[in-house]
């Protein structure tokens, strides 16, 4: 193998890595309510779209556009009223030069703080383009859709 195949493949496995990292970043960052960390997953104009998951128990959520709309938004609704956890599963990632496009499934749960019988666990398919940003990746766009849940998210989203 030559060099330039070996560099070539360390900075793809490189970009593979911090692809799904955004994602991580994105679920922990809810979880933990670290504001910093929940941003740095989001390119400072990036969209995200919970509508076609919201669909799913008859809500109608506006597009959230912007880095500090989506962590404000998401970060007020959850912070002292809702634990989540969120686990990050079947990446699957196609890079094309400083643009990239993945798909990861979701599960997220979310307990009432003050009442963890009152949750909602759902199974959520996500649908993710991202963009170089330094040696980092972030979200540009992300789709958030529902393939099933339990609970009641009425009480968690409104």
């Amino acid at each position: 193998m030559t060099n330039h195949t070996t560099d070539a493949l360390v900075r793809e496995l490189r970009d593979r890595t911090e692809i799904a990292d955004a994602l991580y970043r994105f679920g922990l960052g809810q979880d933990t309510k670290d504001r910093d960390l929940f941003a740095s997953a989001f390119a400072a104009d990036a969209e995200l779209d919970f509508a076609p998951a919201a669909s799913k128990w008859g809500a109608k959520p506006p597009l959230m556009v912007g880095r500090d709309a989506i962590v404000t938004t998401i970060l007020a609704l959850f912070t002292g009223r809702v634990d989540t956890t969120h686990q990050v599963t079947n990446v699957r990632i196609a890079i094309d030069g400083d643009t990239a496009h993945a798909t990861a499934l979701v599960e997220a749960q979310h307990l009432l703080t003050a009442d963890h019988a009152t949750h909602a666990l759902l199974k959520n398919p996500y649908d993710v383009d991202l963009i170089r940003d330094g040696d980092r990746w972030v979200i540009s766009r992300m789709s958030i859709d529902n393939t099933w849940y339990t609970g009641d998210p009425t009480a968690i989203f409104g």
